[in-house]
């Protein structure tokens, strides 16, 4: 089996990657040409398990077209995502029309099977109701807004090729830098809590989001489908902090503050400087983890794909701690 990762010197895509060379497939990653610390530290990893890395942007259409030729399978998780000091156009260029580059150079070269990578953002949920496949979309960012028209392309191209849409929730473990900065203050003893700490998410482990992603290419009935992968756990911004501490063995101090300062901080911090090309210390998507609630209904994945989380977040959160020790990074 030949397959294509775009977007797989990225945490997911490289742990998706080393998954599929496990199973024996030739695997062939795309990454960014100006990748960060992290990303550099994966292509050498994947590298190191013989897995073959392009660089290059899915913006560059012709290209796609050279690389996609002969593959079997494509992953499609490249995306403009946490980026703040650039212009909505680049988040377009790369989730709209890297993504149509993408399906074309696939419908050219036959690919038996096109899985899109989009997001639980295009629905920006906070209620108590559960989302699913059929819940509203309301992205209320430029990330969320793009995926949203990203995924309406791939419906266009339902007729011509097979493809499966994914929506990922929140994803960690071993290999995450998100969580990161969560850990590191916890493990000083002292942690700040901004808001009543109620908010709910439902974050997917990223051995278990692999494995869902691996059956939505294998599954005869996922083409076609639009398929929600999340965790098991539902847990309050409250009870993730206890269980991060409990991962770490520390007795942690919490510190609580109103939310509404904080945020009108963020969107005076954000409008002022992202039109001179800054990047504000603080913005709304960075206090999301204080904010959003997601309560995700994975029935549709269950019953089509198969799929089950198998790791709580405690569970998980012991095995991330670990890595980030390990590592040096704790």
């Amino acid at each position: 089996m030949k397959v294509l990762i775009t977007g797989g010197t990225g945490f997911i895509g490289s742990r998706l990657a080393l998954r599929c060379r496990e199973l024996g497939w030739q695997v062939t990653v795309l990454g960014r040409e100006d990748a960060g610390q992290p990303e550099v530290e994966n292509r050498v990893f994947l590298e190191s398990n013989g897995i073959e890395i392009i660089a290059g942007s899915v913006t560059d259409r012709e290209r796609m077209f050279e690389i996609s030729r002969g593959m079997q399978v494509v992953f499609h998780l490249a995306a403009a995502q946490h980026e703040m000091n650039i212009p909505d156009e680049h988040f377009r260029a790369v989730n709209v029309e890297g993504t149509r580059n993408m399906l074309d150079a696939s419908v050219e070269s036959k690919v038996g099977r096109f899985i899109h990578g989009s997001t639980i953002g295009v629905y920006d949920r906070d209620d108590a109701n559960s989302v699913d496949e059929l819940t509203k979309l309301r992205p209320s960012n430029i990330y969320g807004i793009t995926k949203a028209e990203g995924e309406k392309v791939v419906k266009t191209y339902f007729s011509r090729l097979p493809c499966v849409i994914v929506r990922i929730s929140e994803t960690y473990g071993p290999g995450d830098r998100r969580l990161l900065k969560l850990f590191r203050a916890i493990n000083k003893g002292v942690f700040f809590m901004i808001g009543n700490g109620e908010n709910v998410h439902q974050l997917v482990f990223v051995d278990d989001l692999v494995d869902g992603l691996i059956s939505a290419a294998d599954c005869p009935a996922a083409p076609g489908e639009v398929l929600l992968l999340a965790g098991q756990d539902q847990s309050t911004s409250n009870e993730m902090v206890e269980a991060v501490a409990n991962a770490l063995d520390v007795r942690a101090k919490f510190w609580r503050a109103p939310l509404w300062p904080f945020m009108f901080l963020a969107t005076i911090l954000e409008y002022s400087l992202r039109p001179l090309g800054l990047q504000p210390p603080l913005h709304r998507r960075r206090m999301d983890f204080f904010t959003k609630s997601f309560r995700i209904s994975t029935r549709k994945a269950s019953e089509i794909l198969g799929f089950s989380a198998r790791t709580n977040f405690a569970a998980g959160a012991r095995k991330t701690a670990v890595w980030y020790k390990d590592n040096g990074l704790l």
